[in-house]
């Protein structure tokens, strides 16, 4: 499958609330990528683990997954960025403001 596509599968699940599948998904996306995009694609799953323990009420797995996705998000600033970061942080940042589920949606930036 293309990069391109995993992408795009990973995103759809995401929004679906499907967390543990994106972050399948994303995995093989980040072991296939190279240079600065494969930080920003951990960050990605980081965010699909952290809302995914959230889920399942484990509020520290949570807390610690969303913090290392803020980061590594935040630290991208490469002008390829696939998905509109600014505002998955500002959602994820919310999120881990009171860690109660809400709905989160990543949207293309192309």
């Amino acid at each position: 499958m293309e990069k391109r596509d995993l992408l795009e599968e990973g995103i759809i699940f995401f929004n679906q609330g499907r967390y543990y599948e994106a972050h399948e998904v994303w995995e093989d996306l980040w072991r296939e990528t190279r240079g600065p995009l494969k930080g920003f694609y951990q960050g990605l799953i980081h965010a699909a683990v952290g809302l995914h323990h959230l889920k399942k009420d484990n509020l520290a797995g949570a807390a610690s997954q969303i913090q290392k996705s803020i980061r590594r998000l935040t630290g991208y600033s490469g002008s390829d960025q696939p998905v509109d970061s600014f505002t998955l942080v500002r959602q994820l940042s919310e999120v881990l403001t009171d860690l109660r589920p809400e709905v989160i949606r990543i949207v293309r930036s192309n």
